[in-house]
Parts: C-alpha cells; structure tokens; sequence
C-alpha cells in the first residue's frame, strides 16, 4: 500500500467573504473527491477570507499510480481560476 499526502496552501484574491472563500473551497474540494477519490479537507486559515490550506490523501498499491494522481491533483487545483497555489508539499510513503 502506497499513500501520496498533500498540503497545499492557497491564496484567493476575489473572496471579500468567508461566504465567498467557501464557494471556492467547496469547488474544489468537491472536484479532487469527483475525479481522483481523494480524501479532502480544509486544514487551516478557517477564519482567514483570502487563504485557504487543504490536506489531500490518495492511496493505491502502486507507488507509480499515486504520483499520476498527485500530479493530476495538481492539475486539478492549477485550474481553479479563483485560487493560486503558493505552497504544495508532497510526500509519497
């Protein structure tokens, strides 16, 4: 068994609310859980409007498999136009 663990720090220039952070946030959490099965969630900077930290898990039996859904995982959260990426750190165990 093989596990790929990410924390990726986000920035979200347009939120002006907590409410407008979520809509982000839930999108994409919602989107990593869709395609890739992942465990997805909100692990700091609750409070903060304009930043967001996520912790994603993925696990498979091949080291080779997590690290194409851990680059897929990257893909995915590159694309959210509301959100830039300013810390991701990832380790495969």
């Amino acid at each position: 068994m093989v596990v790929g663990v990410v924390r990726v720090e986000l920035h979200i220039p347009a939120a002006r609310s907590l409410k407008d952070k979520r809509q982000v946030v839930r999108g994409l959490k919602d989107r990593l859980r869709e395609r890739l099965h992942a465990a997805v969630a909100e692990v700091d900077h609750q409070d903060l409007w304009q930043r967001a930290a996520l912790g994603l898990a993925v696990v498979s039996a091949e080291g080779g498999q997590v690290r194409e859904m851990l680059q897929s995982a990257r893909r995915i959260v590159d694309q959210e136009f509301a959100a830039t990426v300013t810390d991701w750190q990832e380790r495969i165990e």
